[in-house]
């Protein structure tokens, strides 16, 4: 299977915002929808932002993803920043009807949002 490599997280003041990146190697995105995950400290694994199959970008709130199916890449656009958004931010296939079904996972990046 392929490899996830996430960058772009950081220290950033509350209200502040922050772009993540994610390259994809050796898959075809394509005909996958495809997600940004954080998990923070003593928490479970989330789905942030979900885009569909078809779809260029979708919006969930402060949070706004997009895909480039060509290259490969994801970005995750946050906006407002708050301290509860610290945790550290993968990108993975999305599968809304079964969420368990990802890819291996990749190392991450870490956001990390001070007051």
């Amino acid at each position: 299977q392929g490899q996830l490599v996430e960058s772009g997280g950081g220290l950033v003041q509350a209200g502040g915002s922050l772009k993540l990146s994610c390259i994809v190697f050796g898959i075809d995105i394509s005909p996958y929808g495809m997600g940004w995950y954080r998990q923070a400290p003593g928490k479970q694994r989330e789905l942030v932002c979900g885009i569909m199959v078809g779809d260029a970008d979708s919006v969930k709130g402060r949070f706004t993803c997009a895909r480039d199916n060509a290259k490969k890449i994801m970005w995750l656009q946050m906006n407002g920043l708050q301290q509860e958004d610290t945790a550290v931010y993968y990108c993975n296939r999305w599968t809304r009807a079964s969420p368990d079904l990802t890819w291996p996972w990749g190392q991450g990046t870490q956001v990390t949002v001070s007051s």
